[in-house]
């Protein structure tokens, strides 16, 4: 039975040279620069690397980002993951994958899953990167449930640079390191990826990401490892890394080159996890091909007793926010310890080992030391105190899921070096939601946390905003969720005929351009803002920023030639009559959310004049047996309304517009692809929507999330809206538009033969003081 960690005595000579030595790591680390993403190719094997040091990212040392992040693009349009089916598999024969730690690894997939198109969740920030048909890298994440793989891992295929020898791995009566280490390489570990999936028949393509977790002792190299390799471990002594480091700052300083020993370079090869894939047809993947993250047991072992006779007993910080302090003012400040004199140095050796081990564990208690907001209590169920190291793992996949998300093939979303869309915010873990910085007794971790998964708390790397490169205000590049705030003024009030403004830059919307394509040529696409006044003049709708040349005729219609026409982030409008109007400004971000605002505005002047009475028409006997009649249009029915809330057959001084609405192509794949084909005629000048509803039934069968319709007549199947459109008319006529489909809906819809749809009409007379409203509804089937 494992010993709680408050029996313990402080150490003995084992525990101290192993505190020793974490602290002197963390020191030296701190100078090398930690974990990122990094696209490169080894020995053929190309990855998307988590590297510990900064030097693969092409930035300067002692540089916290990369130069070249406004350059962030994906120029041809390459794949990126729209939405993602997550499997975990742990490698784990020799059953050294804690029970905890899968747990809380588990559970922190399923929050994802759980929370996606959560606003305020930060792998929301990637909706904003797309690919040539302009498909966004959605926060859509199915946790499809983990397993346990417990093949035997086959001979070593690399050679470990820094062999770990855990107790619980030798037993008791085998000395350390007389053991044979444990070191896979990736192509043992696509060998088994393979053999796993069609083993247990779980379906691969670019929509499906798989997760291999090896356990701590289990080293993997992309290569055939060593002291140069590229490895998931590295060696060296290190007083001799900090002085190289040291010595490479001062040859940059100065500009001389500098040949690093080694040993140096086993820190710079080495990673924290990786991603790549297997069997891609081609530059947008296929039906084949595997997605696939390697996690290995990077998490260190401070507080985990089982590991203190290996050499993991050092702080794995580097593999997580690099030992900064993100609650420091300003935020991501370096955790320093105290400099000893070497006086004091000498005084501290010549102390007894009891003495000295509690000066070990006082600085190592000190920092820089990793974040674990799931060690709640010590110890942990084993008994001792590691539980939280699963947070450094989960960082990891954090990491992961968003690279591969944006860059699933590594052909896709990187910058002029490489790097990464984690790369870019690399170590920056600000906001803290709370926590505590200060590490705890037991496992020498912090507790701060910044994001809240279905009420779990995490410790994420923020993501990388470049719409920040794009849209200056609020022009924030690390964030850990986007916002979508309308915001405008109301004016005081004014006279009638008076032209006033509305401002709707004052908005905080962080997802405000992105990058879309026109005959496979990228350009910058924004934010779409939707005025609608209240007094029954139609909508103005338009891209931000930039403003519309309605009642200022001019000025140009967006400012600036790079802006997006037409625009109407600003609007000026005039009201004809006095009365209280509702302004409402909707504003859809370029990751397909939108929120709305509402101001009322007073205008002073006489109020709109009442309609003269007309005779009231002498109705035609009927017989009872006959039913009210409505009138049509095409295969719909059309009822009128006043004011969008009457019932048919009620007299108003002001008709229903009439309306007509046909489907021209039946094609289900080009409606999806394209948007579905509406043929609209008006006898009048309207305003209004047109929607396509799916049965709530049956979208619950095909996986489909929307809105719900409202407002649908009695008796009417419940259903959601799967795609819309604005409808917006200066006069009487017909018209062709295209309904969208909403990403989510078309990726789920795609492989599905036949389809019923509903298609909803509404609009209201734009130019009639006292609109009415029509509503029309028409079934349409679409074939493949």
């Amino acid at each position: 039975m494992a010993t709680p960690y408050r029996s313990l005595s402080l150490r003995s000579l084992a525990l101290l040279a192993t505190l020793v030595a974490a602290i002197s790591i963390a020191l030296a680390l701190l100078a090398v620069g930690p974990a990122g993403a990094h696209v490169l190719t080894v020995e053929g094997t190309k990855a998307g690397i988590d590297p510990r040091s900064t030097v693969l990212l092409g930035s300067q040392l002692n540089f916290d980002f990369p130069l070249e992040r406004e350059k962030f693009e994906n120029p041809q349009g390459n794949a990126i993951v729209s939405s993602s089916k997550v499997y975990a598999i742990y490698w784990d024969p020799t059953n050294h994958y804690d029970g905890d730690w899968q747990h809380l690894i588990d559970v922190f997939l399923k929050s994802m899953g759980g929370s996606s198109k959560d606003l305020g969740a930060v792998f929301a920030v990637d909706a904003q990167y797309t690919d040539a048909a302009n498909e966004h890298a959605y926060y859509d994440s199915t946790f499809e449930g983990a397993y346990t793989d417990t093949d035997a891992y086959p001979s070593s295929g690399c050679a470990d640079p820094q062999p770990m020898n855990p107790r619980s791995l030798i037993g008791p009566e085998v000395a350390p390191g007389e053991h044979a280490p444990i070191c896979l390489t990736d192509q043992q570990l696509q060998t088994e990826l393979q053999t796993f999936i069609a083993d247990h028949s779980l379906h691969k393509g670019m929509g499906t990401i798989f997760y291999l977790l090896t356990p701590p002792g289990v080293t993997v190299c992309l290569d055939g490892g060593g002291i140069t390799g590229h490895c998931s471990d590295f060696v060296g002594e290190v007083s001799e890394i900090e002085a190289d480091t040291e010595a490479k700052v001062e040859a940059d300083e100065k500009k001389e080159a500098y040949v690093e020993p080694a040993d140096y370079k086993s820190y710079v090869n080495s990673f924290c996890s990786y991603h790549s894939d297997i069997s891609a047809s081609n530059s947008e993947g296929g039906e084949n091909t595997i997605l696939y993250g390697v996690i290995p047991w990077t998490a260190g072992g401070l507080g985990d007793e089982n590991l203190i006779f290996g050499n993991d007993q050092a702080s794995a910080f580097p593999c997580q926010d690099g030992g900064y302090d993100p609650s420091s003012k300003p935020a991501g400040k370096h955790e320093k310890k105290k400099e000893k004199s070497p006086k004091e140095i000498k005084e501290d050796k010549e102390k007894s080992l009891e003495e000295q081990a509690k000066i070990a564990e006082a600085e190592l208690l000190e920092g820089p030391h990793p974040e674990e907001p799931n060690q709640v209590k010590c110890p942990s169920p084993d008994g001792w105190c590691d539980s939280g190291l699963a947070d450094l793992i989960i960082n990891q996949m954090s990491v992961e899921q968003q690279n591969i998300v944006t860059d699933p093939l590594l052909n896709a979303w990187q910058d002029p070096n490489d790097n990464e869309v984690m790369d870019e915010c690399r170590n920056w873990f600000a906001p803290i939601l709370g926590g505590n910085v200060g590490a705890q007794e037991g496992s020498f971790a912090g507790t701060l946390y910044n994001q809240l998964l279905e009420g779990n708390s995490y410790y994420l790397n923020t993501a990388f905003n470049a719409a920040a490169f794009k849209s200056f205000y609020p022009g924030v590049p690390c964030i850990s969720g986007p916002r979508l705030e309308p915001q405008f003024t109301a004016p005081n009030p004014v006279n009638v005929n008076e032209i006033v403004g509305f401002d709707g830059m004052e908005s905080d919307v962080t997802l405000g351009a992105d990058t879309v394509f026109s005959k496979g040529v990228p350009h910058t696409g924004y934010a779409t803002f939707t005025w609608n006044f209240g007094d029954g003049s139609a909508p103005v709708t338009g891209y931000a920023p930039g403003a519309p040349l309605t009642n200022s005729p001019g000025v140009s219609p967006c400012g600036a030639p790079q802006w997006e026409a037409p625009c109407a982030a600003s609007a000026y409008h005039s009201y004809q009559y006095g009365g209280t109007y509702e302004v409402t400004l909707t504003v859809a971000d370029t990751g397909g959310n939108t929120g709305s605002v509402t101001k009322q505005v007073t205008v002073n002047g006489p109020p709109p004049p009442s309609p003269e009475p007309t005779p009231t028409p002498t109705p035609t006997p009927t017989p009872s047996t006959t039913p009210p009649s409505t009138t049509s249009s095409g295969s719909g029915s059309s009822v009128g309304s006043s004011g969008g809330s009457g019932s048919t057959g009620q007299t108003s001084t002001t008709p229903a517009p009439v309306l007509g609405a046909a489907v021209t192509s039946k094609s289900l794949k080009k409606a999806l692809k394209s948007g579905l084909p509406v043929q609209y005629t008006t006898n009048e000048q309207v305003a209004g929507n047109i929607e396509v509803l799916l049965e709530s039934s049956l979208a619950k069968r095909l996986g489909v999330k929307g809105a719900t319709a409202t407002g649908l007549p009695a008796g009417t199947p419940k259903s959601i809206v799967v795609g819309s459109a604005v409808l917006v008319t200066t006069k009487a006529g017909h018209g062709t538009i295209r309904i969208k489909f909403t990403s989510r809906a078309a990726a789920r819809l795609k492989h599905t033969r036949k389809l019923k749809v509903t298609l909803r009409l509404f609009a209201r007379n734009a130019s009639r003081q006292s609109p009415q409203t029509t509503t029309m509804l028409s079934t349409v089937v679409l074939n493949p």
